[in-house]
């Protein structure tokens, strides 16, 4: 028995890291949205700004390990066997939800996720033992810790409102006092604004979260607590005179990115501090517990877990290996891009391909907005309205590198940092994800960042988000009461199945073996392209990756289709999908990459639209090809006659042919073989007239149907279409190449 229990333990502490890993993936790049979305600093810097927060906020995360021993359920309503099927079941939960949420692409909370399975798995666990014992569904109310529970979900709920508000209120304020234009106050009040923003981060972060921190003793504690008062008064003299002296010696030191760099070290440290409990609360609560069993020497359904009750101070040493986990995934996290794209894309001040499509909900919002300023400004005094909008006029010239200026970084990192600190020191678990996601979209909002252009696409967006924060907590509910119960019922061999599925998604995510060649090639939001040589070294991939993905979709789709393999052709549509979707996107930001080359790069501009136009047309027509062909094997219609097969696989061939000598152009630049590649498109086309008349002879012969000849005809009119934007964007690529070089 002891043994059956030490396994789940270990099972605990290995979920755990996984989760850790997951968990950070999606969560712990929010706070560095700021620093890169503004350019504080090098990238490497923020990291380790953010590391260093990261390391440090895990040692204040001992208070918040209560949540997960008393804060949803009554543990001493629960015997030991019970609390541990209750732990098991919300780390399995856990991972089967983030890994399904992550591979459907759909936001998640790691906090609201938790909150929610443990309550989920409370309720089962408890309803089993009251049907077991003959007591009424009633005395429910006695398992679960209402009261608590009820904070902790009002508290992250109301926490996307408070923290979008807040936000709108404070940068609409801020905004107000230093504008757009605000270099020449900055040094006038710049040390002032920092000094403030660095008293509050001091006061909620070190001293409020101090309570919690495993190193320091309940006396330095009360002493902070008792003089409160003293100590911020204190932080922003000091800190206003330091940033004043720092402006004057080193006169190129700019205060705004002394103060990102700083909140995002808190937002960094409140997050280790508030979500630590989200990974590592429930594991170290089961090994507790397993161990005041063991020493019991109770039988496992005999000992009442009234021992969670007590205080808990886990050790520094547990805490400080958590957080170096987290640095490391951190660092290495490969979905940081993803995850700061979603939210610089919301949040940007100029223009950006929107990342979502608009809906009626959001169109209504919007036109009522319009309809209520409208009405407003009939009521405002013209001399306050133009005062106002000469505070938020935007000036000329912006920096087209940044998604928004170091004044709303640093609002969305002081008060984003304020409102987690707030809720750690009250023990209750908000979300850093709702709360720097909300901060950010409401000084967006005040910032007028969703104009006319994009207020319906980011509205959106936003609602979007908060569908899939909704949806985590009913799932997350709903599969671990449904776990819990069927572990409860069928015994210990249910823990193994369910821990085997686990296993098995986290594997399949983890070693998934389907790679996008474009995937190597992500659109690099962190280092925005300035020179027309790296417009020049991005287009050559794009080019070169965009051509192989189209040469491999030709040929797999049409072997595929003659083989009548449905499955392969299905997995090369999603791939080919995958670039209509990601030449989309180029085509979109080519106002920006324009914008972006060097200011005498007029036709090097010209050529590289060109070539997004043309990758954009291309990847069309291939899916013009294989859609009709998936459709056609996956309806179960009868496949082409053997004499059709055989000039289509010569047709394959000789498309082949002519993609390898397209592919060798452009990556080698042997532009002078331009000419011989549009020869042998001539040839394919005179082959394929050829094959049109042999189709059409079929026809009057009565050999094939309608539904055969029009498949047949439109693979040879989108091969055409195809061949002719493969020729023209190796002629594109080559005009863009020989004017990029003359401008360098």
């Amino acid at each position: 028995m002891e043994t059956f229990y030490l396994t789940l333990v270990i099972i605990l502490f290995a979920l755990a890291i996984s989760d850790l890993i997951v968990g950070v993936s999606n969560d712990a790049v929010n706070f560095l949205n700021s620093a890169i979305g503004s350019k504080a600093a090098p990238k490497w810097a923020i990291f380790a700004v953010a590391s260093l927060g990261v390391l440090v906020g895990a040692t204040f995360s001992s208070g918040m390990m209560e949540v997960a021993r008393k804060g949803i359920m009554n543990p001493d309503m629960f015997m030991f066997n019970e609390i541990m099927i209750i732990f098991v079941t919300v780390m399995i939960t856990d991972i089967i939800l983030l890994d399904v949420f992550n591979s459907l692409g759909l936001p998640t909370s790691t906090t609201v996720s938790i909150v929610f399975e443990l309550l989920g798995s409370s309720v089962a666990v408890a309803l089993v033992k009251i049907s077991r014992v003959g007591e009424s569904i009633t005395d429910l109310h006695q398992y679960i810790n209402t009261d608590k529970a009820l904070a902790i979900i009002f508290g992250i709920l109301f926490s996307v409102v408070i923290a979008f508000t807040i936000g709108a209120l404070v940068q609409w304020i801020t905004r107000l006092i230093f504008t757009f234009k605000f270099d020449k106050k900055i040094k006038y009040y710049g040390s002032l604004f920092g000094g403030f923003c660095l008293a509050f981060i001091t006061y909620f972060i070190l001293i409020k979260g101090a309570k919690g921190a495993s190193w320091i003793s309940p006396e330095h504690v009360k002493y902070i607590k008792t003089h409160t008062t003293t100590i911020i008064g204190i932080c922003f003299v000091f800190s206003t005179v330091f940033l004043q002296v720092i402006s004057m010696i080193f006169k190129k030191v700019n205060i705004l990115k002394v103060v990102v760099m700083i909140g995002t070290f808190a937002l960094a440290m409140a997050f280790a501090g508030n979500d630590l409990v989200n990974f590592i609360g429930v594991p170290l609560a089961g090994f507790e517990s397993f161990n005041e069993w063991k020493a019991s020497g109770l039988a496992p359904d005999a000992m009442s877990m009234d021992i969670l009750n007590a205080p808990v101070k886990t050790e520094t040493y547990m805490l400080l290996i958590a957080g170096i986990i987290m640095i490391v995934t951190l660092i290495n996290s490969k979905k940081a891009k993803r995850v700061i794209a979603t939210s610089l894309n919301l949040s940007n001040q100029g223009e950006s391909e929107e990342r979502f499509e608009s809906s009626a909900m959001s169109r209504a919002i919007v036109r009522s907005s319009i309809s209520l300023s409208q009405g407003l400004g009939k009521v405002v005094a013209n001399g306050i309205k133009e005062r106002v909008h000469k505070r938020f006029q935007k000036p000329e010239k912006t920096d087209e590198e940044t998604s928004f200026d170091l004044i709303r970084a640093s609002v969305n990192l002081v008060v984003a940092s304020i409102l987690i600190s707030i809720g750690t020191s009250y023990k209750l678990p908000l979300s850093t994800t709702y709360v720097t996601f909300m901060v950010a979209m409401g000084t967006s909002l005040a910032d007028k960042a969703w104009d006319r252009e994009s207020a319906v696409y980011r509205i959106s967006g936003v609602f979007t988000v908060i569908g899939g924060w909704f949806l985590t907590a009913l799932v997350a509910f709903t599969s671990a009461a449904l776990i819990g119960t069927t572990i409860s019922i069928g015994g210990k061999i249910f823990v193994f199945v369910f821990l085997a599925l686990a296993v098995f998604l986290v594997f399949k995510s983890t070693f998934k073996n389907k790679v996008n060649e474009l995937d190597e090639e992500e659109e690099d939001l962190i280092e925005p392209i300035l020179e027309t040589t790296k417009v020049l070294e991005k287009s050559k991939q794009r080019v070169t990756n965009s051509v192989l993905i189209s040469s491999k979709g030709y040929f797999v789709a049409l072997e595929s289709f003659l083989n009548e393999d449905r499955k392969h052709i299905k997995e090369i549509l999603e791939e080919v999908e995958y670039l209509n979707r990601k030449t989309k996107k180029w085509k979109n930001n080519v106002n920006s990459v324009v914008l972006r080359l060097q200011a005498d790069s007029v036709e090097t501009g010209h050529y590289y639209v060109q070539i997004v136009d043309y990758l954009r047309e291309l990847a069309h027509s291939l899916n013009y090809i294989i859609n009709p062909l998936y459709e056609h094997i996956s309806n179960n219609h009868r496949p082409f006659i053997d004499v059709q097969n055989k000039e289509l696989t010569q047709l394959i061939h000789k498309v082949q042919e002519f993609y390898n000598k397209s592919i060798h152009i452009i990556k080698e630049e042997r532009f002078d073989k331009i000419e011989e590649l549009i020869n042998e498109r001539t040839e394919i086309v005179e082959f394929m007239s050829e094959l049109e008349k042999l189709q059409i002879k079929r026809i009057k012969n009565k050999e094939v149907n309608t539904r055969n000849s029009v498949l047949f005809f439109n693979v040879l009119s989108e091969t055409k279409n195809h061949l002719f934007h493969s020729v023209n964007i190796s002629k594109a690529y080559r005009d863009f190449v020989l004017h990029s070089k003359e401008s360098i």
